[in-house]
């Protein structure tokens, strides 16, 4: 909220990553909202997160709607960094506010659409076969239809973005020595880059793999809910409990880093208390 409400209410910060910036916390809020009605429904009635109901299915797809937009966003904001930097000694193609307002609404058609699956009629309601035990009631075709092409896109799109960065940067430092000329600028951003890049691949790895490693568990079960309790659902919690500090992880990673946020975001804290100390007198 911290992140949003800095960025909305500071006009120069409405650049085309700042609006990805934006988005990106507004699905880590969203997916945290999504994950406490989950929480909600596993506290006052647990059964029906183990044994699966019907109202489980909404509170399961926005949560997918929510983990999916926040892969999408992170995958955006990988490429329009390798846009900006690839492009930057060029005229050709500059990423606009308007490419970044349609890459967020694509972004969030796309995974309410395939979030939204299950409300759709593609779910488990009323068979037992193909079943999942752990996301009861979805399909195991859905899970694993939803999980492995996202969990690639998510790594591997990322993975080359960053890596092309780093290798511009290093060329450009490469030519700018050979002519004599300082390079400590690019070297600090080549050195940034490549620690915001291991921070990202971290988190990622941390937050998605063990949800994923559930999801394959999931495909190759055959035992019944009764043998598996309670160990793997302690699991399954806890998977949901790294997808929900995710959430936490990206505004440290991506925004509150930034220098000038952080001075925007202390501007408006001095004028707040200025506001309030002259109301006082």
């Amino acid at each position: 909220c911290t992140v949003i409400i800095t960025r909305m209410v500071t006009k120069d910060l409405h650049k085309p990553i700042s609006i990805l910036f934006c988005n990106l916390a507004f699905s880590d809020l969203f997916t945290s909202f999504s994950g406490f009605w989950i929480a909600m429904f596993f506290i006052t009635n647990p059964d029906i997160t183990i044994f699966g109901s019907k109202d489980m299915l909404a509170p399961y797809s926005l949560y997918t709607v929510s983990i999916l937009s926040t892969i999408y966003n992170l995958v955006s904001i990988g490429i329009e960094r390798y846009l900006a930097v690839a492009e930057s000694m060029r005229t050709r193609f500059r990423v606009a506010r308007r490419h970044s307002i349609a890459v967020v609404l694509i972004n969030w058609v796309l995974a309410f659409f395939l979030g939204c699956l299950p409300l759709m009629g593609w779910n488990c309601l009323h068979r037992e076969e193909n079943l999942s035990v752990l996301y009861s009631p979805f399909c195991i075709d859905y899970l694993i239809f939803i999980a492995v092409p996202n969990v690639v896109v998510a790594f591997i799109i990322p993975l080359f973005t960053y890596l092309r960065i780093i290798i511009i940067l290093r060329k450009r430092k490469l030519r700018m020595k050979a002519c004599g000329q300082a390079t400590g600028t690019y070297k600090s951003a080549e050195i940034q880059v490549a620690r915001t890049s291991i921070f990202i691949w971290l988190l990622a790895l941390i937050s998605y793999a063990p949800f994923f490693a559930g999801v394959i568990f999931d495909a190759t079960n055959r035992r019944c809910r009764i043998d598996l309790y309670p160990g793997v659902y302690i699991f399954r919690n806890f998977t949901a409990m790294l997808i929900t500090m995710n959430c936490l992880g990206n505004p440290m990673i991506y925004t509150l880093k930034v220098k000038i946020l952080g001075a925007k975001l202390k501007a408006l804290k001095c004028l707040f208390t200025s506001r309030v100390q002259a109301c006082t007198i």
